[in-house]
C-alpha cells in the first residue's frame, strides 16, 4: 500500500499586502522525492516556500505539512558566536557524536570549533546542510542554496546534497533559478510563470 505524501499543497491564492503573487496551486511530494521550482527571480517562489514552512499566513487554501521541517536559506542563517559543532547541537539537540557525524558528511571535520565568520562561503553552506540534515527532517526545504557560488563550488555543493540526501528518504522542496540545477537534483521539475504566478504547462 502507498504511503500519504509529506507535502499536499492546495492554493487558491497567495497575497502580499492585498497584490496577488501566487494563483492556484496544487501538487504533492512524497518521501525521497526531490521537486524543483523553477522560474525567474521575483516570480512567487521563495514565498511558496515560506507558505509552507508557516512563515508567510497571507494565502488562501490548504497546506498539509509534517512538523519535522528544515530549511535552508539563500544566506547561511548560522548563529555567529558558537562554532560550527554548537550550530548544530544546539538547533538540532543532536550529541556531539551527531554533530561529528554531520560535520564528517559534509567534509567539515577540521573545522567543528570554527566560528562561521572563520569559514568562507561554501563552508557556511555546507554547515547549513549538515545543520537541515542533523534536525532528521522529513520535509527539507532548500531556497536556491547554491546560489552566487562559482560554477566549480556550486557542482561542488550539489555532490555534498546528493551525498546527504542518499542517506535519507526526506522529501524535498528545491527552489532555484537554474535549469540544470534542476535536473541534475529533482526528480519532478515545475516552472512558475505568469502573474500571478502559476504553474506553467
Amino acid at each position: 500500500m502507498s504511503q500519504p505524501p509529506e507535502l499536499t499543497v492546495d492554493l487558491t491564492q497567495v497575497h502580499a499586502g492585498g497584490v496577488p503573487i501566487l494563483g492556484a496551486l496544487s501538487f504533492s511530494l512524497s518521501a525521497g522525492e526531490t521537486l524543483a521550482l523553477t522560474g525567474p527571480s521575483g516570480i512567487g517562489k521563495s514565498t511558496l516556500l515560506r507558505v509552507i514552512a508557516g512563515l508567510h499566513r497571507g494565502y488562501a487554501g490548504q497546506v498539509q505539512a509534517p512538523e519535522a521541517v528544515a530549511m535552508v536559506f539563500q544566506e547561511p542563517t548560522l548563529l555567529p558566536w558558537r562554532s560550527a559543532r554548537d550550530n548544530l547541537i544546539i538547533a538540532t539537540r543532536c550529541s556531539v557524536s551527531e554533530a561529528a557525524h554531520w560535520l564528517a558528511a559534509v567534509e567539515l571535520s577540521d573545522h567543528a570549533g570554527h566560528m562561521p565568520r572563520q569559514m568562507s562561503l561554501g563552508q557556511q553552506r555546507r554547515l547549513s546542510l549538515a545543520r537541515a540534515f542533523a534536525a532528521k527532517p522529513r520535509l527539507l526545504l532548500l531556497d536556491e542554496p547554491f546560489v552566487s557560488l562559482d560554477p566549480g563550488l556550486a557542482d561542488e555543493m550539489m555532490g555534498v546534497f546528493e551525498g546527504l540526501r542518499a542517506r535519507t528518504e526526506v522529501a524535498t522542496l528545491l527552489v532555484t533559478h537554474d535549469s540544470r540545477e534542476a535536473n541534475r537534483l529533482a526528480t519532478r521539475v515545475f516552472r512558475l510563470a505568469g502573474r500571478p504566478a502559476r504553474i506553467a504547462a
